[in-house]
């Protein structure tokens, strides 16, 4: 009996030590990121602010704001009447129209007497186009199946306007008086169109969106395979340069073809074009974003990323990068073929054949460098190159450490054990008008969605993922509008 009875004793001692390592070891970074990493599985319990959330989004969804024959002007009065409805000023929500049909929606919440200057939350309610027949779900309709919200713009960037005013009215509601204003902006034409809100605003009625720094859309949480890798924080981003690519003839009957072709020239050149690398550059924000992700990827790709963070001329850590798209236009400025016309008639030599080539800027790379690139790699005086726009400056800005910190604990709360990860965007956002300007600004949206199809067909974000990103934001904002010390 004493011999059992010690056994016993030392069973359970040895037990009691074995779930002691095993909360140490729960405790301890790379087991505890393991088990966090996973993508919820559980069902959110929806709250009323959601709910608020999902109603303004559907309704924003719902309206046309593509540039053919929509209009952002009927938005921003739509979300304009709730916001007011729900207590706020007329002073306090102003719709500027900067062009017929183009409206933006700037709302301010009023903090204490200022001593610092605002936050601003900027979105875009303009989307790109969406014909009904390229799509097996009607664009304009949004459409809630399978655990996802369909709808042209769910992902980019009405999902952002939606949350954003939610938030607002959110604090409005529970008494919180911010010890900044906060300044919610939802903005036109930033996908293209002619009439952009935000340079106009800046231009004529600068004070409107006067703030310290702006949250943007541009940053959100990478998933893979179901599994949360890191949340990225845009701190930069690509400059915009469309060059076109042009070639004449005097053309003839296209039963005597000559060599002297415009289609086939220019056909030469778009191949050199296609074929080319730009060299790899890094700069502070890829080279940490790099850094970082090395450890987060496949060890098969990772030690490809601490190679190039440690010497950007590795031509095979290049190389092995380049072979994924995101990572290639990380590393490198990029130029591609987006549209092409030419010849005019079936049985004619092509008079003309021209080519539009959308380039993709490094932050700190010169347009002219690029365009003398681009002349030499097609060497043929027959193809003309000309520039369809000014490459608008983009400089990378950086996180306060005060602001990083915050970032990072919000993160945790939220999903524990996910790094956030400064990135640069590949694209471009209406940020550049604002660091142009000096007002620092940041991708921050806490929206872990995966591959959404922005800009294609069935555009479509999961719906967990949204309430997330609103609750994130909520907690985020709240948070920067209290005194932070750096």
């Amino acid at each position: 009996m004493r011999r059992r009875s010690i056994c016993r004793s030392i069973c359970r001692s040895l037990f009691a030590l074995a779930t002691v390592l095993v909360a140490a070891l729960a405790l301890s970074a790379p087991f505890h990121q393991a088990l966090s990493a996973q993508a919820p599985a559980s069902k959110r319990v929806l709250t009323k602010w959601d709910t608020l959330a999902h109603d303004l989004f559907k309704e924003l969804i719902e309206i046309n704001t593509q540039e053919s024959n929509g209009s952002t002007l009927v938005a921003a009065k739509a979300m304009a009447a709730h916001l007011k409805k729900a207590g706020f000023p007329d002073s306090d929500v102003v719709v500027v129209e900067n062009a017929p049909r183009k409206g933006n929606l700037i709302a301010r919440l009023h903090g204490k007497p200022a001593t610092k200057k605002p936050i601003m939350l900027l979105s875009h309610i303009d989307v790109v186009e969406a014909k009904p027949e390229d799509w097996t779900l009607p664009p304009f309709t949004f459409v809630e199946k399978d655990s996802t919200f369909y709808g042209r713009g769910v992902s980019d960037d009405k999902d952002d306007g939606a949350i954003n005013l939610a938030l607002i009215m959110r604090l409005k509601a529970e008494g919180f008086v911010p010890e900044r204003d906060i300044i919610v902006a939802l903005t036109t034409d930033e996908e293209g169109g002619p009439n952009n809100g935000v340079d106009w605003i800046l231009k004529n009625r600068p004070k409107l969106l006067d703030a310290e720094y702006a949250l943007n859309e541009g940053g959100g949480g990478r998933v893979k395979d179901g599994k949360f890798v890191s949340h990225d924080i845009q701190a930069a981003e690509k400059k915009v340069l469309n060059i076109t690519l042009e070639s004449t003839n005097p053309g003839g009957h296209s039963s005597v073809p000559v060599k002297d072709n415009a289609i086939t020239h220019l056909s030469d050149a778009l191949v050199k074009i296609g074929a080319f690398d730009f060299p790899v550059h890094l700069n502070d924000i890829t080279r940490e974003y790099f850094r970082r992700s090395a450890s987060l990827v496949d060890p098969k790709i990772g030690w490809a990323m601490t190679a190039i963070a440690e010497n950007e001329k590795d031509v095979a850590a290049a190389a092995a990068l380049a072979a994924d798209p995101r990572y290639n236009s990380t590393m490198r400025t990029t130029c591609v073929a987006t549209t092409i016309e030419g010849g005019h008639a079936k049985n004619a030599l092509p008079q003309r054949a021209k080519a539009n080539v959308n380039c993709r800027i490094l932050p700190d790379a010169d347009a002219k460098d690029v365009i003398a690139t681009i002349n030499k790699v097609i060497g043929d005086p027959k193809v003309v190159v000309t520039v369809g726009n000014e490459a608008r400056n983009s400089p990378a800005t950086m996180a306060s450490p005060a602001l990083m910190r915050e970032l990072d604990r919000v993160t945790q709360e939220m999903w524990p054990g996910v790094g956030v990860i400064p990135t640069m965007s590949t694209g471009a956002t209406d940020g550049s008008y604002l660091r142009n300007t000096g007002i620092p600004t940041f991708g921050v949206s806490g929206q872990f969605y995966g591959e959404s199809n922005a800009h294609g067909m069935n555009e479509h974000i999961p719906q967990r993922g949204f309430y997330d990103a609103n609750e994130f934001m909520y907690r985020l904002v709240k948070s920067l509008a209290r005194p932070i010390v750096n």
